[in-house]
């Protein structure tokens, strides 16, 4: 059912992502990505409404919402290397993590509810609210701008995809539990008079303080909380100083402080500022602490993992579901968890055989099959949880 309704309007659909590709727009400019899901869903006589700012929200059926459905839309800042003829036409920003897939799945996936809901002498018995959400790239992500909206007024169960370029397309990813991490930025300031290298005793040693960090507030967070949490903080950027001779009086640091769970997330935020301020206390330095929390992890509720994979398994046959390894990766659909239960999949997009590219690269290339298993995905989730027989 879902392909024969899929068929008459894939090429359509196959065009319409190539577009979104070609024309990437980063977290909360997603203005022309916004006008053209508009424009999709309306050709498909579907009633969509635009987001404050940008984003879209769409539901497809008649009578009490049953589920909800979730793309995000947003790009990177990084530029294109795919080389295919659609690649990105903006310097400096590419669909470089599958958005323009799972945005364009759904949309594919509202038309053919659309259909099927036509079709069906009482319809889809339900609605399915399509959520379209914008800067999923940006921390602590759009999903909280989108919830603060409405969107999951009155929504039992949510569910979202995500291309995953180490899953042969085809084939999807589940697990039940948590399958991404917390995901938070570490910035530390350090200041002192600064002086001259060869009175260190006579000012605030800021680099070796600064090196201290480095070394000791990784290592010592794995002593003061259960290495079950898997915390990892890694750095990315540290600075100071511009001259060999010369103590600044100013350094720098950064990076992203990531674990497994929700109550591990929790425990980092309390204890990281009085670490901090025992590994720098004996060098006098004055330290500023900012720590970004970001997103907690995304954790799949049970029966939701249950239904999706039945759906699956019924949509794409009986061996298209396999077990995925948690990600130390964030995603904001975790704030739509907190909500209500729900569940992400991970949507192959490897040609079997094929190279493994790494999502947030700019040479991440989807096998375009993996459009059509999305679609299919949405809807099969979605028809499962209407209690629509389809396959």
């Amino acid at each position: 059912m879902i392909q024969s309704h899929l068929a008459p309007f894939y090429d359509e659909l196959l065009e319409f992502r190539r577009d979104i590709h070609a024309h990437p727009e980063l977290s909360y400019e997603e203005f022309r990505t916004t006008e053209k899901i508009l424009g999709f869903l309306r050709n498909a006589d579907l009633a969509p409404q635009a987001l404050e700012g940008t984003g879209v929200v769409c539901d497809v059926g008649e009578g009490p919402l049953v589920a909800a459905l979730r793309a995000d839309i947003d790009a990177l800042p990084l530029d294109d290397l795919t080389g295919t003829e659609f690649a990105s036409t903006v310097p400096g920003v590419a669909h470089a993590c599958g958005h323009d897939i799972h945005l364009s799945a759904l949309a594919g996936a509202g038309r053919v509810l659309s259909a099927i809901h036509k079709e069906l002498p009482g319809g889809l018995g339900g609605r399915i609210r399509m959520i379209f959400q914008p800067a999923e790239e940006v921390t602590p992500g759009g999903a909280l701008k989108v919830i603060s909206q409405g969107v999951l007024a009155d929504v039992p169960r949510v569910f979202a995809i995500h291309c995953d370029p180490n899953v042969d397309v085809g084939r999807v990813g589940s697990r039940i539990g948590p399958i991404t991490a917390a995901g938070d930025t570490v910035i530390i300031r350090l200041s002192g008079h600064g002086g001259h290298t060869s009175r260190p005793h006579l000012t605030e040693d800021l680099v070796y303080a600064l090196g201290k960090l480095t070394t000791d507030l990784p290592a010592t967070l794995s002593r003061l909380i259960d290495p079950r949490h898997a915390i990892s903080l890694v750095w990315g950027e540290i600075r100071a100083g511009h001259a060999p001779n010369v103590v600044p009086a100013d350094g720098f640091l950064q990076g992203t402080l990531r674990c497994l769970d929700v109550d591990g997330w929790n425990q980092v935020a309390e204890v990281l500022p009085d670490l901090v301020e025992r590994v720098t206390g004996p060098y006098g330095v004055d330290v500023e602490l900012e720590h970004r929390r970001g997103v907690p992890p995304v954790v799949n509720t049970e029966e939701e993992v249950s239904l999706l994979e039945a759906a699956v398994r019924d949509e794409l046959g009986p061996g298209s579901v396999q077990l995925t390894p948690q990600s130390m990766g964030g995603e904001d659909f975790a704030w739509y968890l907190t909500n209500c239960p729900g569940a992400l999949v991970r949507v192959g997009t490897r040609t079997p055989g094929g190279i493994t590219y790494d999502i947030h690269q700019g040479d991440y290339l989807v096998d375009e099959r993996a459009l059509e298993m999305s679609v299919r995905v949405y809807t099969a989730m979605a028809l499962r949880a209407l209690g629509v027989p389809w396959s």
